[in-house]
């Protein structure tokens, strides 16, 4: 197996390939003066299993037009197989039809990547609603793991279970809610959220739970342009939570995100290295190497 990493996941590429300790392949990528991609792989795949670390996060069309060209090359330069890691996946949103005429971006995303020589995708905590499981839409497996018990244990090293609760900002929430708190072996419970426009949103309480003195956990699966942790952190600070932590596995903080979040009372904002930043304390690198020597070494 050879690991090529596109432009957008290098240092997580390198990080699996030493774990795996296997061969890293440097990928050239650049562009020309009128925007069109260059790329060149240093090593052809031939009869041998070929990794693409790529997470597609903030100009989500660049990284995937670069993916499906790597894709299609390193079959066509004799890839066994071609292994897809995306651990930020694309326009998982778009699962459905919701008005006339709208283009179902996901099942797109998912057809691009079968008809240009993938072979498997592995993601990380994918945004998933109405498609559950995306070998449902997919000709082709994909796996979906989790780094939510890793931020669990980093919480737990943190200040361990007292006086600590698990709180998801809404229903679609609760999955990742509770594996953090199954970790910090505490109480979790799930907010309502009405979605006001693109940008706010509203957020009320489905359980009466005390958050007085309290620590609080908010925790999801994507953090874009903050709205929603920043309504969450007002309403549990209102009902008296002492301090409040934010985990989630992929921080896109979009526009003015981290000013929203902190300026709302966050104590410290904890994510995945999905997508660098400077919160990317928990490394996705272990979970996806575990997966790999299990199941494709």
């Amino acid at each position: 197996m050879l690991v090529y990493a596109g432009s957008a996941s290098k240092y997580l590429g390198l990080k699996l390939s030493k774990i795996l300790n296997i061969e890293y392949v440097n990928v050239e990528t650049r562009k020309f003066p009128d925007g069109e991609l260059y790329i060149r792989v240093d090593k052809e795949p031939l009869n041998e299993k070929a990794l693409i670390v790529q997470s597609m996060y903030k100009t989500p069309n660049d990284y995937l037009v670069e993916y499906l060209f790597l894709s299609k090359t390193l079959k066509e330069l004799g890839a066994k197989e071609v292994i897809g890691v995306i651990p930020y996946f694309p326009y998982a949103r778009q699962d459905s039809r919701f008005k006339p005429g709208e283009v179902v971006s996901l099942q797109v995303v998912v057809d691009l990547l079968e008809k240009m020589g993938t072979d498997k995708v592995i993601t990380v905590d994918m945004h998933l609603h109405r498609v559950h499981d995306l070998n449902e839409i997919s000709k082709i497996p994909f796996v979906n793991l989790s780094v939510m018990e890793d931020i669990g244990k980093f919480f737990m090293k943190k200040f361990g279970n007292e006086d600590t609760i698990v709180v998801g900002p809404d229903e679609e929430a609760e999955q990742w809610a509770k594996k953090v708190a199954y970790i910090l072996n505490v109480q979790y419970t799930i907010l309502e959220k009405t979605r006001l426009g693109d940008l706010e949103v509203k957020i009320e309480k489905v359980e009466k739970e005390d958050f007085k003195n309290k620590n609080v956990i908010l925790i999801d699966d994507i953090i874009s342009t903050g709205g929603t942790i920043e309504a969450a952190v007002k309403k549990v600070k209102a009902q008296g939570a002492e301090k409040v932590f934010v985990g989630c596995a992929h921080a896109i903080l979009a526009q003015t995100a981290e000013y929203r979040i902190f300026r709302a009372g966050v104590e410290e904002l904890v994510a995945s290295d999905s997508i660098p930043s400077p919160y990317s304390v928990v490394s996705i690198a272990p979970v996806i190497a575990d997966y790999i020597k299990k199941f494709l070494l």
